[in-house]
């Protein structure tokens, strides 16, 4: 009957990530919400609007995990985002890699799905890229050369996760600072910058709510007679990231008989997402087939597809898996890899301006 029961909850926990999928797909389309393009705007235009919407689902994401946590609801001690090592050389090499990445590549591991859904080609051949980097770099080669090299790096730490340390409150708080001073710029108070950037928040608040409650097994369910969570694969709390995530995918379509695979929480949101941004580019009639311009367009997308893989597996997440799920948390690896991405992305378009210039 226990077993039963765990399956049970492990079906709910997958399914339920197929339809936090499917709704931010369609809200990722339907809003533009990009960082890479956020990050964009603010260095060449000064335009913070979609910076501002990002801001805002960072505050709400951490607004509501604060609240389940204080709730009782979610233990973030027990999430990915919580260790007892600081890999914080990890995090910035891995953020710069990634911000680069994602310039070169058109998009971040999120916008890859969304434009996948919206008939990118060239989205497709990212996200094979950067799936196969990802896997390399999780338990290939290049996990070796990460695990005897910078990973040695780290501070031991009882807890970083500042929920932890300090309690949800400081979360309660942040949030709401964040969220008024947005709100108090003409920009913030746009209605489109709003409603996407709260909705995008709720569905990663919902995502924490969903691994952290809803996957949730007791002692007296779990086959070791000890709390577990079901249905992720880490076995821990999880919400949204797009990296480790799109390497399984691949991973489980290659080795479906292997038994030892199964359908996870973080596969099928990647799914979800795709799915969920074809439907709305079908029914707002934003579908559009995309191949690459040119041999350079090509080379462009291929490198910065595998700067993102490898990247965001040494960063322990994107700019959602750590930009959005990792702030959330107030993580310390988190704020170093976002902080290394955003820096990471503007060297690239600085990179780009100068080449522009130089076959002007």
């Amino acid at each position: 009957m226990a077993v039963a029961d765990v399956q049970s909850i492990q079906h709910t926990v997958v399914w339920a990530g197929l339809g936090i999928g499917l709704l931010l797909g369609a809200t990722m389309q339907r809003s533009h919400f990009c960082t890479m393009g956020a990050i964009a705007d603010v260095v060449n235009f000064g335009d913070w609007s979609r910076a501002k919407m990002w801001i805002i689902a960072v505050a709400v994401a951490m607004f509501g995990l604060s609240v389940m946590a204080l709730a009782g609801w979610v233990k973030p001690a027990q999430s990915i985002y919580a260790g007892d090592r600081f890999l914080w050389l990890s995090a910035a090499v891995g953020g710069l890699c990634f911000g680069f990445g994602m310039v070169l590549a058109g998009g971040c591991g999120s916008r890859t799905l969304v434009k996948m859904g919206s008939g990118s080609l060239k989205a497709l051949v990212v996200f094979l890229v950067l799936g196969l980097f990802a896997y390399m770099t999780l338990r290939g080669v290049l996990g070796v050369m990460r695990v005897n090299t910078l990973d040695r790096v780290a501070i031991s730490v009882t807890n970083h996760s500042l929920l932890v340390w300090i309690s949800a409150w400081i979360g309660v708080v942040v949030s709401t600072v964040l969220i008024a001073g947005v709100m108090g710029t003409k920009q913030g108070r746009s209605v489109h910058t709003l409603v996407s950037g709260i909705l995008v928040g709720a569905i990663a608040a919902l995502a924490w709510f969903v691994s952290g409650k809803l996957g949730f097994v007791s002692a007296d369910l779990s086959e070791t007679l000890e709390e577990a969570y079901v249905g992720t694969n880490s076995g821990r709390i999880e919400a949204l990231s797009f990296v480790a995530p799109v390497a399984y995918v691949q991973d489980l379509l290659i080795l479906w008989s292997d038994k030892s695979r199964a359908v996870s929480f973080g596969i099928t949101i990647v799914l979800g997402v795709v799915l969920g941004s074809l439907a709305s580019a079908l029914a707002s009639g934003g579908f559009r087939w995309e191949g690459f311009a040119s041999t350079e367009d090509l080379a462009n997308h291929l490198v910065g597809a595998a700067l993102m893989g490898f990247g965001g597996v040494l960063a322990g997440g994107c700019t959602v898996g750590q930009g959005i799920s990792g702030l959330s948390a107030l993580s310390l690896t988190a704020m170093v890899a976002t902080s290394g991405i955003v820096f990471g992305a503007w060297l690239c378009i600085k990179y780009q301006e100068r080449r522009i210039e130089a076959m002007g």
